[in-house]
């Protein structure tokens, strides 16, 4: 093993931030009690605003972006892992205030890893990556409110995107009916294909709407936040639950209390960043159990580190179908 390694670092000058791929060695890295040799990291949305600059997500400079990556455990001075461990890391501020996946190696804090499950390769891990793993915490969270395949509907909404993309597909496999909202008619038959039922224009909830509308669907995953959210929100059915993991389109929320008080519906908020350990390994074994790999596989693309810098402003500008999948070895 080299004592040099590539990453990306982003610094911060008076002219704005600056991205570069780098060589770094063990002694640049920040605090932990694990090492990992990484494999493949992803490209989030909030990797896209990080590897951009459009929001202050990065909060230490220098600082090596990547909120996700995957790999083996080389060293480790924690109980729970041992040299040749396959791991994952989703959040815990990795990426933001610690460095993060676009590096060939990192080091990190034991608690933040989770097991590999043996059915997932670590590209596929990456292909699920922070969107997927989201996305199964909004199944799970549906799941836990009662929500069943026979109850009616459930809308993706930003369903081109990462999170989208595989909430569809896992809840199609599940038995749900699933109607998919996106800007993109031209991926109609993408979304078909992933097992949504049917296909409607974003622009039926992205604008300004009434306090509550016609029940259309019982369940909804949204990633977009805003008017959006708050008109998913509006034609929930009675007693249905809607999952908030996104804000692409705002953080506003210009709703009314009227669904929650007239028609039950629950509101559940999804954080990914610091889900705790059990709730961790309990979406990453679902997913090994309920993500069809196929699917999963139709909507990823792999690139190397050195196109992460071109790639990012797409994501944020919608032109990303699906999930991206780095290899820092590429």
């Amino acid at each position: 093993m080299s004592d040099t390694f590539h990453a990306i670092q982003l610094s911060k000058t008076d002219d704005g931030q600056t991205s570069a791929i780098v060589d770094l060695t063990e002694n640049d890295l920040m605090d932990g009690d694990v090492t990992v040799e990484v494999s493949h990291s992803t490209i989030n949305y909030k990797d896209g605003l990080a590897m951009t600059g459009a929001a202050p997500v990065v909060r230490t400079w220098p600082l090596v972006p990547g909120i996700d990556f995957v790999g083996t455990v080389t060293k480790s001075e924690h109980g729970s892992w041992k040299a040749g461990d396959k791991v994952v890391l989703n959040g815990w501020g990795v990426g933001e205030t610690h460095f993060g996946g676009y590096s060939q190696r990192a080091r990190v804090k034991g608690d933040w890893l989770v097991a590999l499950p043996d059915a997932i390769s670590p590209e596929r891990a990456m292909a699920i990556g922070t969107a997927g793993y989201t996305s199964m915490l909004c199944v799970l969270g549906l799941e836990r409110q009662g929500i069943k395949p026979g109850d009616g509907d459930i809308v993706v909404t930003g369903a081109a995107g990462g999170v989208g993309s595989v909430a569809i597909a896992l809840l199609a496999k599940l038995g749900y009916n699933v109607i998919a909202s996106t800007g993109r008619a031209s991926e109609e038959a993408y979304l078909k294909n992933l097992g949504a039922s049917e296909i409607i224009d974003r622009n039926t909830l992205s604008e300004p709407g009434r306090p509550m509308g016609k029940e259309r669907w019982i369940g909804a995953v949204d990633a977009v936040g805003s008017h959006t959210l708050a008109n998913v929100i509006a034609q929930t059915k009675y007693g249905g639950a809607v999952t908030a993991c996104g804000l692409a389109q705002g953080m506003d929320l210009p709703a009314s209390v009227a669904p929650f008080i007239l028609r039950g519906v629950q509101l559940i908020g999804i954080d990914s960043v610091m889900a705790p350990l059990g709730r961790r390994q309990e979406a990453w074994n679902r997913l090994a159990q309920d993500l069809d790999l196929a699917k999963l596989d139709a909507m990823s693309e792999t690139i190397g580190l050195g196109d992460v810098a071109e790639v990012a402003p797409k994501i944020l500008a919608g032109q990303v179908r699906g999930r991206v999948v780095v290899d820092v070895n590429a």
